[in-house]
């Protein structure tokens, strides 16, 4: 769900990390805990690798000391900010194979631009490559909902107000759900822009205030009272 998937869908990204969703119950916590012993896996932060910090959207993180992954970082989770639930994701995740036959399960491009929209400043560029990949890929003969996902996903201005305007009665009933998609149709470059800044920032803003008593919680876990 992180760089490495970015990677699968053509933006790539130089990544230290493998960034996995999972479900967060207590069998598949063993079965994870089994695949982490085998790539002799060890947590490298707080907090501790137990089921109530994933359901609460806390990320656990690991580092490989296995000769064929060493040094490698293994970061988990399973409750992301305006991500739908884990039995969602599954069911429109994307699987693909590897030039041996390995099978990899990867977000859906729609929901890996949602877990994308965070506080920090290197995702807002990816989810921007993100969708561009996707449009020059489809621009051809694009389907309803490659429309739609463009739409409300584009943060290329050129391409959204070129989108909007061959497909303006689509445009117009997405209106409610982003409403710079106005600027768009109107054709107001500069102000398309700004909405987007703002859009951005807002979205950034949310990240902080969800993430606000999760940190908290992880400083009283650093300097636990005594």
């Amino acid at each position: 769900m992180g760089g490495q998937a970015c990677v699968f869908y053509g933006a790539a990204e130089f990544s230290r990390d493998t960034d996995f969703a999972i479900l967060a119950d207590a069998a598949n916590l063993a079965r994870l805990r089994k695949a982490l012993a085998e790539l002799q896996a060890e947590p490298i932060a707080i907090p501790p690798f137990e089921l109530k910090y994933l359901k609460r959207g806390h990320a656990l993180h690991f580092r490989c000391q296995h000769p064929e992954a060493l040094r490698m970082r293994v970061d988990v989770m399973s409750k992301m900010r305006g991500v739908d639930s884990f039995a969602k994701l599954w069911r429109r995740r994307t699987t693909i194979a590897l030039p041996d036959g390995t099978k990899c399960d990867l977000l859906s491009l729609p929901d890996l631009v949602q877990a994308k929209k965070t506080q920090r400043d290197k995702d807002w560029p990816m989810i921007r490559r993100l969708v561009e990949a996707h449009y020059f890929s489809n621009s051809l003969k694009p389907n309803v909902a490659q429309l739609k996902f463009w739409l409300l996903e584009l943060r290329t201005p050129e391409l959204l107000l070129g989108i909007a305007h061959a497909n303006a009665i689509l445009a117009r009933s997405l209106v409610t759900r982003r409403p710079l998609i106005k600027q768009a149709l109107a054709g107001k470059l500069a102000l398309l822009e700004k909405a987007l800044n703002v859009e951005e920032s807002e979205l950034r803003t949310e990240d902080r205030v969800y993430w606000s008593p999760l940190l908290k919680e992880l400083e009283k876990l650093r300097h636990p009272k005594f």
